[in-house]
C-alpha cells in the first residue's frame, strides 16, 4: 500500500466521529460543495455543542441545525441568503455577512471571516494523493489553508476538475465517505418576458465574445437565447446547464479568448448530473478560487467580456438593489459588482443588468424614482451600464441624471410610465 493510501485509511472516519473534531466556539466554513453527511451529523448532535457557527455562501438543503430553538448551540452565518436561510435571516436568528465575493479569500486570510474548521465535498483521491474541490474552490481553498481542522466528504459523484482546486491528503485532518447524489439544479422555464430580455441582450453580443453569467433564472434564460452565436468563451462565476447547452450546440468554443484561451473558467458549479459528468477530467474546463475568477483585474483581461446579472430594483440614477426588499435581506452581493466593473474595463466589453419591468404579478414597477427605504445598493450608479427589461435597453454610462431617468422610464412597463414621469418631474429630472 502506498503512503498516500495509508494516510487515507488513517484519516478515514464516520461522519459522527469526524464532527467531534469541532470544538465549542468554532467557526465552521462550508463550501458551495455542500457536504450532506457532515452537516446531517452536525445537526443530529447539535445540542452537544456550544456557540458553533456554520458559515456558508449558499445552503442547498434545510438541515436540522437551521433551527431558531438551537442557535445557542449551532448558528448559521450566511455569506449569501438563499431559500433555506431566508426566513431565518429575515427573522434575525441567521446572520448575514455582506462582502464582495472576490474578496472573501482575502478576508479569510486576514481573519475578517474567521475559520476554525473547513468542510466540503471532494472527489475521490487520485494516485498522487490529491482531491479535487471541483464544485466550489471559491473561498473554500482559502478556508482550508487557514483552518485548524479540514474535513473532506469524499463522494464518487463529485467530478475531478483541472485548475487550482486540489488539496493533498497530507493537508486533511479527516476523511468521510458518502455517496449521496450531488445537489442538482435544473434550467429555468423561459417565459415571454425572459425570452424578450434574452433577445435584446443577444443583439449586443458579438461572435467571439467571452461571457460571465450570474446566478439566477433570468441570466440563465438570457443564455438560452445565444445558441446561434459562434466562438463564445466562458470566464464566469458559476458554470451551470445553460453554459453546458451553449457548449453542446457549438456556440462556446473558447477559441477566441485572449486570456486563458481554449479554457472555460469558473469558481463554482451548480447544475445537473450531466454537467458534473461533463466537468470530470475535462481539459477544456478549469475551476479556480473566486479571488482569481471574479477579481476585475483578472477578468477584465478577457477582451469583449460580456457580463450578465439580474437585479430586483433600479432607481432613476441607476443604483441597483439586487439583494434585499428594502431593509429585509433576500440574497447577497455575490459577484455582480465584481463582474460589472470587469465588463466595463474590458476592451470591447459590456455589462448588462437584466430585470423584468414589474414584480408581484405586475403590481409594482422594478424601475423606481428612488430605491425602497433601506434597500442595499449592490451595484452603484457609477458602474451600471446597460439595463435591460422586456421593453428594451437603456445605456446609462456617460449619461446625466436626467438622461438616465428618461432612458429607464422608456423601458419601464407601460402601465407605470405615466406615474414615473410625474415622479421625475417632481425631482426636476424632466
Amino acid at each position: 500500500m502506498s503512503r498516500v493510501n495509508e494516510l487515507y485509511h488513517e484519516k478515514l472516519r464516520t461522519a459522527e466521529e469526524a464532527i467531534k473534531l469541532v470544538k465549542d466556539g468554532d467557526f465552521i466554513v462550508a463550501g458551495i460543495g455542500e457536504p450532506p453527511a457532515l452537516l446531517t451529523a452536525l445537526s443530529k448532535n447539535r445540542r452537544e455543542f456550544k456557540d458553533v457557527k456554520v458559515c456558508q455562501i449558499f445552503a442547498h438543503r434545510k438541515y436540522d441545525y437551521i433551527d431558531p430553538e438551537t442557535v445557542n448551540h449551532v448558528r448559521h452565518l450566511a455569506y449569501f441568503v438563499g431559500a433555506q436561510t431566508r426566513a431565518g435571516a429575515q427573522a434575525g436568528w441567521i446572520d448575514y455577512i455582506p462582502s464582495y465575493f472576490s474578496e472573501m479569500p482575502r478576508m479569510i486570510r486576514k481573519g475578517y471571516l474567521p475559520v476554525d474548521t473547513a468542510i466540503t465535498l471532494a472527489s475521490p483521491m487520485d494516485e498522487h494523493g490529491y482531491f479535487s474541490i471541483s464544485l466550489g474552490p471559491d473561498y473554500t481553498m482559502a478556508a482550508m489553508e487557514k483552518a485548524r481542522t479540514v474535513i473532506l466528504e469524499v463522494n464518487p459523484n463529485v467530478p475531478f476538475a483541472y485548475g487550482n482546486n486540489l488539496i493533498h491528503i497530507s493537508q486533511v485532518s479527516a476523511i468521510v465517505e458518502d455517496n449521496t447524489p450531488v445537489w442538482e439544479v435544473g434550467l429555468p422555464k423561459v417565459g415571454p418576458v425572459q425570452e424578450a430580455m434574452g433577445k435584446y441582450v443577444a443583439d449586443y453580443i458579438e461572435d467571439g465574445s467571452t461571457l460571465q453569467i450570474g446566478y439566477g433564472a433570468i441570466p440563465d434564460a438570457v443564455v438560452m437565447q445565444l445558441t446561434h452565436k459562434q466562438d463564445l468563451g466562458i470566464h464566469t462565476e458559476m458554470v451551470g446547464d445553460g453554459i453546458l447547452k451553449l457548449f453542446e450546440c457549438g456556440a462556446v468554443t473558447n477559441r477566441k479568448k485572449n486570456y486563458l484561451p481554449d479554457k472555460m473558467v469558473a469558481t463554482f458549479a451548480l447544475g445537473s448530473r450531466k454537467l458534473y459528468d461533463f466537468m470530470h477530467r475535462n481539459p477544456q474546463l478549469e475551476m479556480y478560487p473566486v479571488d482569481y475568477t471574479n477579481d476585475p483585474k483578472f477578468a477584465r483581461q478577457n477582451d469583449s467580456l460580456i457580463t450578465i446579472n439580474g437585479s430586483m430594483e433600479i432607481d432613476f440614477l441607476g443604483q441597483c438593489c439586487s439583494e434585499s426588499n428594502g431593509h429585509v435581506p433576500y440574497s447577497g452581493t455575490g459577484g455582480q459588482s465584481d463582474f460589472v466593473r470587469a465588463g466595463n474595463l474590458s476592451e470591447g466589453g459590456k455589462s448588462f443588468i437584466v430585470l423584468p419591468s414589474t414584480a408581484k404579478n405586475g403590481q409594482i414597477s422594478r424601475i423606481v424614482p428612488s430605491l425602497t427605504q433601506g434597500a442595499a445598493v449592490t451595484t452603484s450608479k457609477n458602474d451600471v451600464s446597460y439595463v435591460v427589461t422586456e421593453y428594451g435597453v437603456a445605456q446609462l454610462r456617460g449619461k446625466s441624471a436626467k438622461q438616465r431617468a428618461q432612458e429607464l422610464i422608456a423601458i419601464a412597463h407601460p402601465d407605470f410610465r405615466g406615474e414615473l414621469k410625474e415622479a421625475a418631474k417632481k425631482l426636476k429630472l424632466i
